[in-house]
């Protein structure tokens, strides 16, 4: 009877552990979900700087402030390519995915298609999630 109660307790205790661990576990998965930021770069072309005239109503039409104040806009910024002068690269980063999804329901989104039909772009896009620099790479970032 004693080695079935002890049995019994050790069962109990192990469960609570595991629990306990996959409760741990769990929480941790979510800050990490939290905590990693989206990052898209898309890649405008046109032709006869229609890219940069694109990139400059964006800006100058207050559509890249209005995006710059949306609710987990991390970065909004035009970049000129050096290999490309009909290129530009946009860097869009956002908190999490809601808050691009949020961004995609906004009006914004008819005024951004509608200046890329304006301007004949044709896009590439590619999505980053963020990660920590590993300390090996460290010596190699100047700050």
């Amino acid at each position: 009877m004693k080695q079935a109660l002890f049995i019994l307790s050790a069962i109990l205790l192990l469960t609570g552990c595991i629990k306990n661990k996959y409760e741990r576990v769990q929480e941790q998965n979510q800050e990490q979900k939290q905590d990693r930021s989206i990052t898209v770069n898309i890649r405008y072309t046109g032709t006869n700087g229609n890219a940069w005239k694109f990139a400059e109503e964006m800006m100058f039409s207050g559509t890249v402030a209005a995006i710059r104040a949306e609710e987990g806009n991390l970065r909004y910024e035009y970049y000129q390519s050096l290999d490309d002068p009909e290129t530009i690269l946009l860097i869009d980063s956002w908190a999490s995915q809601e808050a691009i999804d949020a961004h995609h329901a906004t009006p914004m989104m008819e005024v951004i298609a509608n200046l890329r039909e304006k301007y004949d772009l044709h896009m590439t896009v590619e999505r980053y999630t963020s990660a920590e620099t590993p300390e090996s790479e460290n010596r190699f970032i100047r700050k």
